[in-house]
């Protein structure tokens, strides 16, 4: 193989696909001969995967790209590469130019769109619709819960704001509890936090009509979750995977009481699953108010 399409290879993940080759000059035989003596894995029609190790999760979305030119990763497929919706089905969803419903494919769904222009951008390299999209279009298909998490998730990395996700909503079916989650949720900071959880508690602080405090900033030397200086009063959203330490927990909450801060703690679980607001977040609520 040429030095220009080792370079191709090495961009695309140990990956090619046969209309690459025949641009750069290879006939059909010439293809099944390399693919034959090197042993070349298929994964799509027409790609191939120049290494008999089982693919990573980017590889399957890259091989998917590559099942024919001007293609996108869309719907599921998008949202698992931006980050905001965990996406491990067995299959990758794609977009290209066109009209005509989904078709099916061994690992692949393919979608038709008259309307990408301005909605497409690559992600860590890979061609892919744009945030917005993404959520727009998975939105019909996830319930309450899981739509709830995906918009948060997409406005804490910011990959998109609830302003953006509203400019693209046009009245499409499925989409009304998504258009409900931009207009209320519009001011909440998603990006200060550092976890789906702190983002919820925004949410449930929010509907009680509690002033909404800062977010993962320093106080006396020590970043704590929510801050309200003027009560002085913080909340810290325990987790597992934020708050392992215990001993590194109470030595800020020691700080912070120095300091003169009431310190509240709540578990990340009873902020999703308790049936009302959870202990501390009603503390808060009634020396808020």
């Amino acid at each position: 193989m040429d030095a220009h399409l080792r370079k191709l290879t090495g961009r695309q993940e140990n990956l090619i696909a046969t209309w690459q080759l025949r641009r750069a000059g290879w006939n059909h035989r010439t293809v099944h001969h390399w693919a034959t003596k090197e042993l070349w894995t298929p994964v799509h029609d027409g790609v191939w995967a120049l290494t008999q190790a089982p693919l990573t999760r980017r590889q399957l979305q890259v091989a998917a790209v590559l099942t024919a030119p001007g293609t996108f990763l869309a719907a599921e497929s998008a949202c698992g590469c931006h980050g905001f919706v965990e996406w491990n089905g067995g299959y990758e969803t794609v977009v290209r130019p066109g009209s005509g419903g989904p078709r099916r494919y061994p690992g692949l769904v393919v979608y038709r769109s008259l309307t990408l222009e301005g909605q497409t951008t690559r992600h860590d390299g890979i061609p892919v619709v744009c945030p917005e999209r993404a959520l727009i279009d998975v939105a019909p298909r996830l319930d309450r819960f899981q739509l709830g998490r995906g918009f948060r998730e997409a406005c804490r990395l910011r990959c998109t704001t609830a302003n953006e996700i509203a400019k693209r909503l046009n009245g499409q079916r499925g989409t009304r509890l998504l258009g409900d989650l931009c207009d209320r949720y519009a001011t909440i900071p998603y990006h200060r936090c550092r976890s789906d959880a702190e983002s919820r508690g925004l949410e449930i602080l929010h509907d009680a009509g509690v002033p909404l405090p800062q977010v993962n900033i320093r106080v006396a030397g020590r970043e704590a979750d929510y801050v309200w200086r003027r009560w002085k009063l913080i909340v810290e959203v325990d987790s597992k995977e934020f708050h392992f330490f215990s001993i590194d927990d109470a030595d800020k909450q020691a700080v912070w009481e120095r300091a003169g801060y009431t310190v509240k703690r709540i578990w990340a679980n009873d902020i999703y699953y308790r049936p009302h607001m959870p202990p501390a977040l009603v503390n808060v609520q009634t020396v808020a108010l």
